[in-house]
């Protein structure tokens, strides 16, 4: 291929130098030549950057090191103590000749062993796929069009841009730059950010290799821009980059657990010390009433494997990564896991408006200029022509703009605002002016200054005489800059506070009617910093319709106890028509205790005086991202539990300080995503409801299957520990009892973690953080369960045993008849306030597969020949089935009965009393 890179033009890895170090002493026509790509159009064929992906790979961090299955799968015998006991026990059966045993207790241990491995692998892989949910991006320039890529397709060669908030997507050689400020200190701990340049360094100030703090013509993987804006050819890639040296060190390093994986393993720990506790006690008191001490031996074992919830940190793992997975599809994607638990908790939900609440599709609606009577109301082929002031305005929001135009899709990309002033020139038969133009220097938009300036030449910078400055904004500021106005015909008149008044005003009028109004100005100068002596042209009225489903949301919410606040840099006017259509009460009283407040009124209150206003404010208008910093502490000073939505740069340190911070999907810088703990991938308010409707589903399933790990175990050592201390022979053998441990780890057991939602769970109030997952509610319940298990197998043993001698028969039916009870007692566990009627028996595929596939397991144990010998047991009768139906339901009805009788007494209709 003749555009093809020579292998020996690129540095490769850092066996000498990485790329960075090579490409920063080179100049930029320099560093294009050598990777045989253009500095304007970057690389012209998908063949080329595919031959080049295959020279170089991927364009990511993937961990090398992995563990083969066998060897994994081996690993499980010798980390578990409790199956090297077992296997100690098959092997002394073996020796003493009790070759049966020896078998079955092997064939138990892989059945074991297997089921475990298969939990763990699939916890893994459900992990796995979570890091796949947030893909990193990257703008890229190929041929003629720019667009939007996965950042892992990148190759050397390839032209990318990137701007503020953007993360830089591999090393590249920086080829322009406007005030490109670009944060570093996540590779070299500098805390300033570095101004980049397109000038090559000069490799003889250094005495060996370039130090990377000071490569400035060079941008590196994974480096956040804090200001300007730029473009740069890739250089280096994947594991070839500085950061390449990075992850190499942090890829040893393990994990840490989620709150509830922790507080699952401290729960596990106590109850097998429990567990060890009766087992001791169990295999001494039948090693005194004369029973063998290997029989006894393995028995308490297999009651150790079976009755010590080992399997439930593993089970939680997968229940929360399932439910994130689940939430994904949804389009909401959750970047932690330990976020999973907070968001049941939830108590309070701050809302950016625009993007979020609305469509972020903005149209302008209405323009106003100083001589007209009323606002023009923008349809299309209306005109401006003879009218000057607002040819002008028109004329600033097209070079006043940051958009850029696609001539495949034939659209804008950009920002809503400015793709709203570029979009309206078509209905005036007018086209972008930028092209006729130069940019000679810019003030970019900021959230804190409501303001962005530009000062322009028509033609090239060279042009004769000072450039045009042209200023959009929030029409309060950009006020400030003028001392004049610009009429229909075309005459500057000074600007006296009469004048102010009426523009005011008009902007108010159009706020009124929700609409986001922006002021324009011009005048001229070399310099945007702080424009002043301004000639003011007209104002604009943009729309941003509420999004279809966010009204019934937000009423959703508040019926679960949580309570929505907006938050926009919108005008007080503007954003009380918007709260209004989309529901948010505005129920403030009087004087301080209004619903809505300015932005500004938040600098001048002390902390306590913002927390008492939380009880009524429910509306925050021209607010910045300083102020949710400011609304976020208020809030969780008063023990709130907060979820906040942002998607710029400046949004980032409130994300980090909310409970949940939530950053958008498609308008979010990368900065933004990381900070935050969920991702909307659509940026829709109501992902937010679907998102905390599984995270309360989540945490409910999880409680619902330790109820039913716990009654299982509870009931398991009970019957064995009764029959031991009262002489009886033990109505379970070793490998009953590792059958049952399979179904209580397994399928079922997993199957109650998937449990589709609740639809009436939002009714429940929020969870408080500090709530145990095993209350005494729920303890009360697993006892009840257990109860039922015990009393009804025990019933079946006597029954069973009229003879006083144990028969395979006697054994078969205690066996099956504890294990028809665990799958009756996984039916009802599948809710904890609401009757198996009430939700569906089909409602949930993946239980009733479970179930199914453990019925016709335990089938199989008592009619197949071969599994007959392994577990000791013989084929029963019809009648002995029905008897056995009959009394195991009983679990089932109990827990219904309870259900029923608990919503008589109104005692589940709190969330918070349920958990």
């Amino acid at each position: 291929m003749e555009s093809a890179i020579p292998l020996t033009n690129l540095p490769s890895g850092h066996a000498s130098q990485s790329p960075s170090a090579t490409y920063c002493t080179l100049s930029v026509a320099e560093t294009a030549a050598r990777l045989h790509t253009s500095l304007e159009r970057g690389l012209e064929s998908a063949q080329d950057a595919a031959y080049r992906r295959g020279i170089h790979g991927l364009n990511e961090l993937a961990d090398d090191k992995k563990e083969t299955l066998l060897w994994r799968f081996i690993q499980q015998f010798y980390e578990n103590p409790l199956i090297l006991l077992l296997l100690a026990s098959a092997g002394l059966s073996f020796f003493m000749g009790n070759l049966d045993d020896a078998i079955s207790i092997t064939l138990a241990i892989l059945i074991v062993v297997t089921v475990g491995f298969v939990q763990e692998y699939r916890s893994e892989k459900s992990l796995e796929a979570l890091t796949r949910l947030v893909p990193h991006h990257a703008h890229l320039v190929r041929g003629k069009t720019t667009s939007t890529v996965l950042a892992t397709t990148l190759v050397p060669g390839d032209l990318v841009t990137f701007s503020i908030g953007d993360r830089v997507p591999a090393d590249v050689r920086i080829t322009h730059a406007v005030d490109l400020h670009i944060d570093e200190s996540n590779l070299t701990g500098e805390n300033h950010p570095v101004l980049k340049t397109v000038d090559p360094i000069d490799p003889s100030d250094y005495p060996s290799i370039i130090p990377v703090n000071e490569r400035r013509s060079c941008g590196f993987m994974g480096t956040l821009v804090r200001d300007g804006h730029g473009s740069g050819v890739v250089i280096g890639t994947g594991k070839s980059t500085e950061f390449g040296q990075v992850f190499a060190m942090m890829s040893d390093i393990a994990k840490p657990k989620t709150p509830l994986q922790q507080s699952m393993d401290k729960l596990g720990k106590d109850l097998s010390y429990l567990s060890f506790g009766v087992i001791g006690c169990i295999c001494v008191v039948g090693v005194i009433q004369g029973r063998g001490w290997l029989e006894m031996f393995t028995i308490g074992v297999s009651l150790a494997v079976a009755a010590i919830p080992e399997g439930l940190p593993i089970i939680v793992t997968v229940t929360l990564a399932l439910g994130v997975l689940r939430m994904a599809k949804r389009r909401a994607i959750m970047r932690r896991l330990p976020s999973v638990e907070t968001l049941g908790c939830v108590n309070v939900i701050c809302s950016d408006k625009t993007g979020t609440l609305t469509t972020n599709h903005m149209t302008v609606a209405k323009a106003w200029t100083f001589d007209m009577t009323e606002a023009l109301e923008i349809s299309d082929n209306v005109s401006a022509e003879g009218n000057y002031a607002l040819l002008n305005t028109l004329l600033i929001g097209s070079n006043c703009n940051n958009s850029i135009y696609d001539s495949e899709d034939r659209k804008y990309h950009g920002p809503p605002t400015d793709i709203a002033l570029c979009d309206v020139l078509e209905k005036f038969q007018m086209e972008d002016v930028r092209p006729t133009r130069v940019r000679t220097r810019e003030t970019p938009f900021s959230s804190s200054r409501k303001w962005m300036a530009i000062a322009s030449k028509v033609g090239d910078s060279s042009s004769v005489g000072p450039a045009a400055v042209h200023v959009k904004g929030a029409y309060e500021v950009v006020l400030e800059f003028c001392d004049a106005v610009l009429t229909n015909s075309n005459k500057t008149i000074a600007l006296d506070a009469a004048g102010k008044k009426k523009i005011i005003d008009a902007a108010e009028g159009m706020a009124k009617e929700g609409l986001r109004v922006l002021a324009f100005a011009s005048g001229t100068g070399e310099h945007t910093e702080h424009p002043s002596g301004l000639k003011f042209t007209g104002i604009m009225g943009m729309y941003d319709p509420p999004r279809r489903n966010v009204s019934k949301s937000i009423w959703k919410l508040a019926q679960g106890g949580v309570k929505v606040i907006m938050i926009t840099g919108d005008s007080e006017v503007t954003a009380a028509t918007i709260a209004r259509k989309i529901g948010i009460p505005l129920a403030g009283g009087t004087g301080n205790e209004k619903a809505i407040m300015r932005g500004e009124l938040i600098e001048n209150m002390t902390e306590n005086e913002l927390q008492e206003a939380m009880d009524t404010v429910s509306v925050f208008a021209r607010a910045t991202p300083e102020h949710k910093m400011k609304i976020v502490r208020a809030l969780q000073a008063r023990g709130d539990v907060v979820a906040m939505t942002g998607d710029g740069v400046n949004d980032a340190p409130a994300l980090k300080l909310a409970n949940i911070g939530i950053s958008m999907g498609n308008t979010g810088t990368d900065v933004a995503k990381e900070a935050a703990d969920m991702i909307l991938t659509d940026d829709d308010f109501s992902t937010i409801l679907s998102a905390i409707e599984e995270g309360k589903a989540i945490f409910s399933n999880i409680q619902n299957f330790l109820t039913f790990q716990l009654s299982t175990s509870i009931a398991a050592l009970s019957l064995v520990a009764l029959a031991t201390t009262m002489g009886l022979p033990n109505p379970l053998n070793a490998m009953q009892i590792l059958w049952i441990n399979i179904l209580m780890d397994g399928p079922p057991a997993q199957s109650l973690g998937v449990e589709p939602v609740d639809p009436e769970i939002m009714n429940r109030p929020p969870r408080q953080r500090d709530a145990k997952i095993l209350t005494s509610r729920l303890f009360k319940r697993t006892l009840m369960s257990a109860a039922f298990i015990f009393v009804g197998t025990m019933f079946i043993y006597i029954l069973e045993m009229k003879d006083g001698v144990v028969t395979a028969r006697d054994t078969t039916m205690t066996f099956t008849c504890f294990v028809f009870f665990d799958m009756f007692n996984a039916l009802g566990c599948r809710s904890e306030t609401k009757s198996i009627t009430e939700i569906g028996i089909a409602s949930n595929k993946i239980f009733n597969l479970a179930v199914g596939g453990s019925i016709l397991g335990q089938l199989a144990v008592i009619y197949v020949p071969f599994l007959q010998r392994v577990f000791q047991t013989e084929a029963l009768g019809i009648r002995d089935l029905l008897l056995i139906i009959l009394i195991s339901s009983t679990v089932l009805i109990g827990d219904e009965l309870r259900k029923f009788i608990s919503k008589r007494k109104g005692w589940a209709t709190g969330y918070s009393v349920n958990v």
